[in-house]
């Protein structure tokens, strides 16, 4: 499993940009894992899955609320990933209202879950490999701070305790 002091995997995850009015959305696009994470902090939290309940009800609403907060205390951008594909991603970004504050990011084939050691086994719900719910705070494309929930649990991957670490530099 990927530890803290370790550089985040050199994968390729997907992105769809939803843009407003008569123009055409633009995506999916390739995201470079050590490319966009290079010379910036990132929040990233990453869960099983779009539109499933505690995901949609708590962990990316709490980001998007923290948002402002999250960048007063040096944070570039905060990254959702999910075990998705972009336009699933895409269409839930819509849904949770995530507009320029939320990147959503798609670990289509769980690569960047599987490069890190965090993948949750959901065959037996009928939802393949996913992404386990964590969250870590990535600067310069080295992680800072990790935190991994326990199955079924949603109590230290939350933009609140992120946030704190990042304010106390842990």
């Amino acid at each position: 499993m990927i530890q803290i002091g370790d550089k985040i995997p050199a994968t390729t995850l997907m992105e769809f940009i939803e843009v407003a009015g008569e123009s055409c959305s633009i995506g999916p696009n390739p995201v470079d894992t050590a490319k966009a994470s290079a010379g910036k902090t990132i929040a990233v939290f990453a869960l099983p899955g779009a539109f499933t309940p505690t995901c949609s009800a708590k962990h990316v609403p709490g980001y998007v609320a923290q948002f402002d907060a999250l960048k007063a205390a040096g944070v570039d951008e905060i990254w959702c990933l999910s075990v998705n594909d972009a336009f699933v991603m895409g269409a839930w970004a819509r849904d949770q209202n995530t507009g320029d504050k939320v990147r959503m990011l798609a670990d289509g084939s769980a690569d960047f879950a599987k490069a890190t050691g965090l993948t949750l086994d959901l065959t037996a719900r009928g939802m393949g490999l996913r992404s386990n719910r964590y969250s870590m705070l990535v600067k310069d494309g080295v992680v800072k701070t990790l935190n991994v929930e326990g199955p079924g649990q949603f109590e230290v991957s939350d933009a609140e305790t992120l946030l704190a670490q990042v304010k106390t530099g842990h």
